[in-house]
């Protein structure tokens, strides 16, 4: 089984954002990054999946030259390999520009799942993950928060309101938006930070 994570580079939660002078942006001269916490989770989940039934996880993002180091700290958690779609204009690009992206770069390595997080700390769209599986023409269930894998079929457990869940079959291919909390994260050791370095990373 094949599994993508889709992962987004975003500002520290503890930057102040201020706006560029021209007022169309941000201003990125002091801003601190970090992996987008929802990713994480969809990033874990992979990685447990990898443990129970032998999977290959790649990590994928679309951004500019400074997110190869998100991708790399998903190596150093375990991850098999990394893309890297790279462009200057991805970093303030929309939902359907990001997604177009990010389905043209992973299309044709044909992966069983494709997991995002459930939206993005900066943006919060939470669009990206269900136009990214149109363009795939997946199918795909949103907030999961319970994953079982069997043969070719995925049964998710979402998060619906009031404190209901629902169970849903799926066949594979298929994207899923993975709700925060879904599991304990883990982080990269020491071995896994120098084992990344030498693991593939395309762009």
């Amino acid at each position: 089984m094949k599994i993508a994570v889709c992962i987004k580079q975003v500002p520290t939660r503890e930057w102040q954002p201020r706006l560029a002078e021209d007022k169309k942006w941000i201003q990125e001269q002091d801003v601190s990054y970090e992996m987008n916490e929802p990713d994480a989770y969809a990033l874990e989940e992979a990685l447990r999946l990898k443990e129970k039934h032998d999977c290959e996880v790649v990590v994928c993002s679309a951004g500019p030259t400074r997110v190869s180091q998100v991708i790399r700290e998903g190596l150093a958690r375990g991850a098999d390999r990394g893309i890297h779609v790279e462009s200057d204009d991805l970093k303030t690009a929309d939902t359907f520009v990001v997604a177009n992206a990010l389905a043209d770069s992973i299309r044709t390595e044909r992966f069983d799942l494709v997991l995002t997080g459930l939206q993005s700390e900066d943006q919060g769209f939470g669009q990206t993950g269900v136009v990214l599986a149109e363009l795939l023409g997946m199918t795909h269930a949103t907030i999961i928060m319970e994953v079982q894998v069997s043969g070719g079929q995925v049964r998710v457990k979402r998060e619906l309101e009031n404190g209901w869940f629902q169970w849903v079959s799926l066949p594979t291919p298929a994207l899923l938006t993975i709700q925060s909390g879904i599991n304990q994260l883990r982080y990269a050791t020491l071995k896994g930070i120098m084992a990344s370095k030498k693991k593939e990373l395309r762009k």
